[in-house]
């Protein structure tokens, strides 16, 4: 009986593979539990999670009733089942971030798995087939709790994982030392990546300047672009800095030791986990006060939240700005079309102006421009030198980003959104010929504001939009109350559960000349059944 029992276990292990994949990849998503974000999403999507067909594995209640064989049958018959059932809606699943299977994640699969098989060696050690019914009913349990074993297993592995990244880390710190680099900062709550990728292309119109990859603005994301991307040949690395609390960008600062300082605008991104304004103003500006006594901090003269910042620095400080007429290096002229962006540079002390061409699109990419001309001008960069790195400037992926999808144009806004980004997205929206439609999930991690910002988009959209396509019923809530408020004909609005549903929807609302804004992605964890 001993060896039917261990040959039933094998529909039970690849269950727990499937649902462990599943997890895992939730787990991924939610940055592996950082500030309780995996645990939060589990309670948020508590129904999903615990009334589920895993809750069949009480029926082994039947057990103790019933003969060991048909106890052995209904265990090997429900996971068989279960298996089945898992294969069948993962091959149907189009996951915009599909499970990235990285050494961490093997990891967890094998800690995972250990932590089944001790209770499963305890039950082969000490087998009574009297206990066959309570046997299963552990197992069974144990895969209805699966999403808080992985959190389980992630907690275990975390000194592993933390002394792993402390080795790859010191890697890097000796090469750092080795070479003659110039080390450039750049965070925000806004336009991190886009004002990363603009100095990258300017400052590479005289220099070998390396750029963190996509969004690498970690601890871990510095380490990777250091050890795997960073050669003898580069003397700039353009750091991106990323942080949910107060003190992340500071340790970033500690490990890359910039002496140059970009700040993008300050606004209420990751709200939820910094915990106030005040706080994401000072967590931002830790970047400017670790700079050097010698080093150049760029900041927005238009930022309110930066001019009223008392900083405790007495680095170099250059102003960029628009309405400020005072900063160091200003646009004026701007001339905005669907087809990019003309406008003016002054800089100060300086009675020219200087014409710049871009293709990017938007207000708040000026800023970005300025100040990767503002820091290339500090670095001895020529003026047409800065022309030609402003014009080379590609448009970054995801962010308002024009492409095509058949015979519809799309504004490919989706890598996140803000309330000064989704402003500037309906804006540029707004100058395009023919019919305008916008599809969003609304804005999230704004705390308590959340809804008031998307209550305050939708009565943007409302006068932007031909046709609105809302993902998600509960998350859209307040951008529909603001749409209905300002009277909008409610025909032209559709609701979705799933963004890839927007898809075909689109063509059927094609006109003649149709534009389409795609105004942030959420990942799959955001998804409403």
């Amino acid at each position: 009986m001993l060896v039917k029992f261990i040959i039933s276990l094998f529909s039970f292990a690849i269950y727990l593979f499937l649902k462990s994949k599943k997890s895992i990849h939730m787990l991924q998503q939610n940055w592996y539990n950082e500030g309780n974000r995996y645990l939060k999403w589990t309670w948020k999507n508590k129904k999903t999670i615990f009334l589920n067909l895993d809750l069949f594995f009480i029926i082994f209640v039947i057990g103790f009733i019933a003969s060991d064989v048909l106890t052995m049958v209904l265990f090997v018959t429900l996971y068989t089942g279960l298996s089945l059932v898992q294969l069948y809606q993962q091959s149907k699943e189009q996951n915009k971030l599909p499970l990235k299977y990285t050494k961490r994640v093997k990891r967890l699969f094998v800690t995972t798995y250990l932590i089944y098989l001790i209770p499963i060696i305890w039950m082969i050690v000490s087998y009574n087939m009297n206990y066959l019914p309570i046997y299963y009913i552990i197992m069974g349990l144990g895969a209805y709790l699966n999403y808080y074993i992985v959190w389980l297993a992630n907690g275990v592995n975390i000194p592993i994982e933390k002394s792993i990244n402390a080795g790859f880390k010191r890697k890097a710190i000796r090469k750092l030392k080795n070479m003659n680099l110039k080390v450039v900062g750049i965070t925000g709550s806004y336009g991190k990546t886009s004002s990363k990728n603009i100095l990258s292309d300017i400052l590479n119109m005289k220099y070998n300047a390396l750029p963190t990859p996509k969004n690498f603005n970690t601890p871990l994301g510095l380490t990777l672009t250091i050890n795997n991307y960073l050669d003898k040949f580069n003397d700039i690395l353009i750091a991106e800095m990323g942080a949910f609390k107060c003190g992340e960008i500071q340790e970033l600062c500690d490990f890359v030791h910039p002496q140059y300082g970009i700040l993008t605008k300050i606004g209420t991104a990751h709200l939820e986990s910094f915990g106030s304004q005040e706080n994401i103003q000072k967590g931002k500006f830790e970047l400017i006060e670790s700079l050097p006594a010698d080093g150049i901090g760029v900041l927005n003269a238009d930022d309110p939240l930066q001019v009223n910042y008392k900083l405790k620095n007495t680095c170099k400080i250059v102003w960029i700005g628009i309405d400020a007429k005072n900063a160091d290096v200003r646009a004026t002229n701007i001339q905005l079309s669907y087809a990019g962006t003309t406008f003016d540079v002054i800089f100060k002390g300086d009675k020219k102006k200087y014409a710049f061409t871009t293709k990017l699109l938007g207000q708040a990419n000026i800023y970005n421009i300025l100040a990767g001309i503002a820091l290339g001008y500090e670095f001895g960069m020529t003026i047409p030198q800065l022309q030609a790195g402003v014009k080379k400037v590609k448009p970054v992926e995801h962010r308002l980003e024009m492409k095509k999808m058949g015979n519809i144009n799309i504004i490919d806004d989706a890598y996140n959104s803000n309330p000064v980004g989704s402003k500037m997205a309906l804006d540029v929206l707004a100058l395009m010929p023919g019919k305008k439609i916008v599809v969003t999930p609304g804005m999230i991690e704004m705390g308590s504001m959340q809804d008031e910002l998307n209550y305050t988009f939708g009565d943007q959209i409302a006068s932007v939009a031909d046709a609105v396509i809302l993902v998600g019923k509960k998350q859209t809530e307040p951008i529909y109350r603001a749409l209905i408020k300002k009277k909008y004909n409610t025909e032209n609005i559709y609701v979705l559960n799933d963004v890839k549903e927007a898809f075909p929807l689109m063509q059927k609302l094609y006109e003649k000349e149709t534009y389409v804004l795609l105004e942030n992605d959420l990942p799959d964890i955001f998804n409403e059944k």
